[in-house]
């Protein structure tokens, strides 16, 4: 397993080992151990699949609320995605910044994202499957987003007409969900 710090330290890439042959590959996609071992000791206590079926869907920018928020370990097992996260931790240099990475069922890249970032993705391409582990269980209560669209975080999404959910349609700027 490889980890990479990225621009936001605290947001990490992972690359497991893959071992590869004529009936395919095989990969050990988590592994307490080994992660703990690079100094990432998460609990993580759910796992969740999302499936979008059209590119240029974008999920996001998700986050829970304290005492509820959530680290997430994302991967794709089916297709690509543009993976973002925003750093919405109010005393952080970096607050209202955002990274991208991609993720895909071709370079078997994983992000692991502590709590205090938001997260979304947008489909590089038709019919995605993407699993994340989180630390936290899910919390409608302490459920929140942003806008996909904030100007004042201007994230450069792969589509100029996304397929949205109406929830991510409605979420407010980031100015007005972290005060």
């Amino acid at each position: 397993m490889k980890v990479v710090e990225l621009d936001f330290p605290e947001v990490k890439l992972i690359t497991p080992q893959v071992f590869q042959d004529n009936r395919g590959f095989f990969q050990e996609s988590f592994n307490y151990k080994r992660m703990k071992e690079h100094g990432l000791d998460f609990q993580f206590v759910q796992d969740n699949h999302s499936f979008s079926v059209e590119k240029g869907t974008i999920r996001a920018l998700h986050f829970q609320t304290h005492p509820m928020q959530q680290s997430k370990l994302v991967r794709v097992v089916k297709g690509s995605v543009l993976d973002v996260v925003v750093d919405i931790r109010k005393e952080s240099k970096n607050f209202g910044r955002f990274i991208t990475v991609e993720l895909s069922d071709q370079n078997h890249h994983q992000i692991l994202i502590p709590k205090g970032f938001a997260h979304g993705f947008c489909t590089l391409e038709a019919n995605c499957h993407v699993i994340y582990k989180v630390d936290e269980y899910y919390s409608p209560t302490h459920n929140q987003g942003i806008i996909w669209n904030d100007p004042t975080i201007n994230i450069l999404w792969p589509t100029k007409n996304p397929v949205l959910s109406k929830q991510d349609e409605k979420w407010p700027t980031l100015r007005e969900v972290i005060k």
